[in-house]
């Protein structure tokens, strides 16, 4: 086999828009003097080390975040906010489209090339271990490139977990007002997975007042909501049920 043919059957594989990782690449059986020939033939370019995009294609963050996901096996995935408006709940959401809301553990190394290039959305990377990795994300398919994100439930508990300094409790009010089509045994999953007591409260609150009917088949007697009161907000309302002072519009 040639070496056209051999670089023309892969990337007839790949998605436009695709990232591919030299490592990856070597362990498809492209050795790094092979690799070497289609960047200097042009049929690939470096955008960082150890990282390759097909020549004369668009950066694409959906590409990167594959790429980092499922070559390079890091735990991070599109979450909060941007996930929600991935998944139809736009209309509840201030959206600043230029970023893309990343979400990863604490300890993940995020290499430089994912910051250091002019994606076609901003990655904004958020560090939280208030979930563990892994939980409550789903397949997203775009234009050809899937990546995981995370599902409603999870990316809004990440809204939660934002709020109030990044993210504003009335658009979180308002986010859960239109989350009626919640899988209860998902949500008990992640909230007894959840280690962040005003996450907990915040969510038993707003669906509580929501009055889904996935609400009424919860068990809160499970969730462990902590002890002590919860202020996040100065001169609000207290609300004894969940421990929590919240804006007097929300109680």
């Amino acid at each position: 086999m040639t070496t056209s043919t051999k670089i023309n059957q892969m990337l007839q594989n790949l998605p436009y828009g695709s990232v591919v990782l030299s490592a990856w690449l070597k362990e498809q059986g492209y050795s790094f003097s092979l690799q070497q020939n289609y960047r200097q033939s042009d049929w690939l370019t470096s955008i960082g080390k150890g990282v390759m995009v097909r020549t004369g294609q668009k950066l694409v963050l959906a590409g990167a975040i594959n790429a980092l996901q499922n070559q390079a096996g890091i735990d991070l995935h599109i979450g909060g906010r941007t996930a929600l408006g991935m998944l139809g709940y736009a209309h509840y959401l201030e959206i600043n489209k230029q970023d893309t809301l990343l979400f990863a553990p604490h300890d993940t190394h995020i290499p430089s090339w994912l910051k250091n290039n002019a994606w076609d959305s901003n990655p904004k990377i958020i560090k939280t271990t208030f979930l563990p990795p892994g939980s409550g994300l789903i397949d997203f398919e775009q234009n050809g490139i899937t990546v995981k994100i995370a599902g409603a439930t999870r990316a809004y508990m990440e809204c939660l977990d934002l709020a109030p300094g990044q993210f504003d409790l009335t658009e979180a009010w308002e986010i859960m007002q239109g989350l009626s089509l919640l899988p209860p045994a998902m949500v008990m999953q992640l909230l007894k997975e959840c280690k962040s007591v005003k996450v907990k409260r915040l969510f038993f609150h707003f669906a509580e007042k929501a009055n889904h009917s996935w609400f009424r088949k919860l068990q809160p007697a499970e969730i462990d909501l902590g002890t002590g009161k919860r202020s996040l907000v100065s001169n609000g309302l207290y609300i004894p049920k969940y421990k929590i002072t919240l804006p007097a519009n929300l109680r």
